[in-house]
């Protein structure tokens, strides 16, 4: 009987699909939100167009909106929106732009730093901090 794949090319071909797939899942911002004593990791991966992002609902009060734009260059960044979704709709809160971050750049709380945002008709608190995956392919 005869083999479709020899080992050597079962190598290839399984090295071949697997080095997109890592390399477009490297590429993504994870931002840390804690609300309640909660925390839940929010990623986003490189989109060229902001308008298709949606809010995340982050407890019952917060909406949470993470946009990571890597192109056009003079565009590019990260950008963070924090809502409070009252009875008449979303209000913004907070608002935050980042460019892009440097590779190789850590700390405790990556690029932003630790975020506190204060929704104060319910004395609510939420905080975050985002970091970047793998290289921004500009």
């Amino acid at each position: 009987m005869r083999t479709l794949f020899t080992p050597f090319g079962l190598a290839c071909l399984l090295a071949g699909l697997s080095v997109p797939a890592l390399a477009g899942a490297a590429q993504r911002i994870d931002c840390h939100v804690t609300y309640g004593g909660e925390t839940r990791v929010h990623s986003a991966t490189h989109v060229d167009s902001p308008y298709g992002v949606e809010a995340v609902a982050v407890g019952s009060y917060f909406l949470f909106r993470l946009v990571f734009q890597a192109r056009p260059a003079d565009i590019a960044g990260v950008r963070i929106y924090t809502y409070v979704d009252r009875e008449h709709g979303p209000v913004p809160i907070h608002q935050a732009s980042y460019a892009l971050p440097k590779p190789g750049l850590r700390g405790e709380h990556g690029f932003t730093g630790l975020q506190r945002v204060y929704e104060p008709v319910r004395d609510s608190e939420l905080e975050f901090w985002c970091e970047q995956r793998g290289e921004v392919q500009r």
